[in-house]
């Protein structure tokens, strides 16, 4: 009995060790730090949204000197030329406004340039992990850098050089 009940044992973790799954993890924050192409885009990105926050910063200063100006004026001037220069600062207000959600917004300009230039990067990421998971057999992948919270994970698993080598990146 004790040896039928061995070797049903024996099976069983077999069977279990069988039909493990294989998995790594990667840090793909790491990957893209590590990429030239990914510190070009990300400069790039940097040097636009420095231009486009002047721009709104050059704005901003315009419309705090135009309503300066109207609170120093406002008592000498007739109704009507108060009304005009509240609706053309009102007017600026808003433009400034709908010029600040069209450059950071969501889905604005930063957002497209984003899109431009880091997508191709993450996608030849994606493919070249995709192409180690399938060349050597793994079953899921995980992402360590973001979304995914990863309290330990053994070092021998973190495959993020080998992408960096099918990459050509060192």
């Amino acid at each position: 009995m004790k040896k039928i009940i061995l070797v049903l044992f024996t099976l069983f973790v077999g069977f279990q060790f069988a039909h493990a799954q294989r998995y790594a993890v990667i840090d793909s924050r790491y990957i893209l730090n590590k990429m030239p192409d990914y510190k070009e885009a990300q400069t790039k990105l940097d040097q636009i949204s420095g231009q486009w926050q002047l721009e709104i910063e050059q704005k901003q200063t315009a419309l705090n000197k135009m309503q300066k100006d109207f609170e120093a004026e406002q008592v000498i001037l007739p109704e009507n030329l108060q009304k005009k220069r509240e609706d053309e600062i009102f007017n600026k207000e808003k433009e400034l406004r709908d010029l600040q959600k069209k450059r950071f917004g969501f889905e604005g300009d930063l957002f497209k340039k984003r899109q431009e230039l880091i997508k191709p990067i993450q996608d030849k990421i994606y493919n070249a992990v995709q192409k180690m998971a399938l060349d050597k057999q793994f079953d899921f992948i995980l992402d360590k850098s973001e979304g995914i919270t990863v309290i330990f994970v053994d070092p021998k698993l973190d495959k993020s050089e080998d992408i960096l080598k099918s990459l050509g990146v060192k």
